[in-house]
């Protein structure tokens, strides 16, 4: 039986995978993943969003308005060791995505504020691009639009590489409680890609009292819903993972708890582990 948050992604086509607020059961996050062949076209309006638009891999012509940006995206495969183009659009636009070579774009929203972010193209060269974690929990991590960013409402959007036979968002962590300083509520969708693609991964959503505890087996071009609850994701040997992240929730502020079961890994260890002497 497949995970009720795992979105299994169109073979072929335009359409990779759409999950809409409704869809997912939420209020904030959706999410969007196109295939564009050169000279197609997608047509779009942002309505009451914000849009962060990506080119994840090819080259697109984005027309938002009047105003035209050309030659978006120099990306053959998202594995490429370059940050990706983006342009983020405030709500009340009409949008013209033209490809001009064979293109993959994210299309990333959540509501606008009241007071409207203007439109830019987010600098690729000024993308803050980091390594998380140590040995076999090593990723790199580029923020495409981080809560440090102010041109943006309520969206977060960050992409993740993860080495074959690696963790990610491991320890496990949540942010699901609205409790500043400690913890924010954001949702999340995870869209992976995996190298080679005939690959897959593995993801596991959980909350403390496994009210919810789903495991996932994810594929090229995947997305996993993170409505609430612990999150982490593994990759097998041989396979390298990619994932698009996309947050959003009632503040623009990314604060997480990590799993106390699993902080040992950090040096915090529970009590019970080391009356075990199991570190």
């Amino acid at each position: 039986m497949v995970s009720p948050l795992l979105v299994k992604a169109a073979p072929e086509g335009r359409e990779i995978v759409n999950i809409t607020p409704e869809r997912a059961g939420w209020t904030y996050v959706g999410f969007r993943a196109i295939r564009l062949r050169p000279g197609e076209v997608e047509a779009l309006t942002t309505g009451s969003k914000e849009l962060c638009l990506v080119v994840l891999s090819g080259t697109v012509d984005v027309r938002v308005q009047n105003e035209t940006f050309s030659a978006l995206g120099t990306r053959d495969s998202v594995f490429d060791d370059i940050s990706p183009a983006a342009v983020y659009v405030p709500p009340g636009q009409s949008v013209s995505i033209c490809a001009t070579r064979d293109a993959e774009v994210a299309l990333c929203t959540a509501p606008a504020g009241a007071q409207p972010r203007p439109l830019r193209v987010i600098d690729s060269a000024a993308m803050r691009r980091s390594v998380r974690g140590a040995g076999s929990n090593t990723r790199y991590v580029c923020d495409i639009l981080p809560h440090d960013d102010p041109g943006a409402d309520h969206l977060l959007v960050v992409e993740v590489i993860t080495p074959a036979g690696h963790s990610s968002s491991y320890p496990p962590h949540k942010h699901d409680s609205e409790t500043p300083p400690t913890e924010t509520q954001l949702e999340e969708t995870y869209y992976h890609r995996l190298n080679p693609p005939q690959g897959f991964a593995f993801q596991r959503v959980y909350t403390d009292d496994r009210s919810l505890d789903e495991a996932c087996a994810v594929e090229d071009h995947d997305v996993v819903m993170v409505p609430r609850g612990y999150h982490p994701v593994v990759a097998p040997h041989g396979y390298d993972l990619y994932y698009l992240n996309v947050m959003a929730g009632p503040n623009r502020f990314w604060v997480f708890r990590n799993d106390p079961a699993h902080e040992w890994m950090l040096g915090k260890a529970p009590a019970v582990l080391r009356q075990n002497k199991l570190i």
